[in-house]
């Protein structure tokens, strides 16, 4: 009879960590910054600063985030961070993804980033967040307008 509750209360923590999507609010990512660190022959390597916003009242633990960025409409890149970064409960971090970019791929926006005039930006992917119940993975989609710092 002892073992059937333990066995019960330790089913009800696995379901529940599980479900851990329906517990948590949803964080939002806002693309704060893009920084060129580097050019070459072959493309380009972006920094962007991701803002990470937590609205819920306890900490949350991002361990991967897949994106796809564009600008103007046009792929530029994909990426994968698998660095884990503590979000503050009720707070924003900001977070550096690194992308590479072929030139190629950049295409048109190109023309607009030497010109330093501001880029349409779609930033979309699926971020891997933890907190005490268990894991949960969210997608996300952002766009608007942005300057690219050289």
């Amino acid at each position: 009879m002892k073992s059937a509750k333990i066995i019960s209360v330790f089913a009800i923590l696995i379901f529940l960590s599980s479900c851990l999507s329906w517990f948590i609010e949803k964080p939002t990512f806002n693309l704060k910054e893009v920084a060129i660190t580097r050019f070459s022959l072959l493309g380009v390597q972006f920094l962007f600063g991701v803002e990470v916003q937590n609205p819920n009242t306890f900490d949350l633990k991002l361990r991967a985030l897949d994106y796809t960025i564009y600008f103007n409409d046009q792929e530029v890149g994909k990426g994968r961070m698998d660095q884990e970064v503590l979000i503050a409960k009720s707070a924003a971090t900001l977070v550096q993804v690194p992308l590479r970019a072929d030139f190629k791929n950049l295409g048109n926006p190109l023309k607009e980033i030497r010109a330093g005039r501001d880029l349409h930006y779609k930033i979309e992917g699926a971020a891997i967040v933890k907190a005490a119940l268990g894991s949960a993975t969210i997608p996300f989609s952002k766009s608007g307008e942005i300057k690219i710092k050289k």
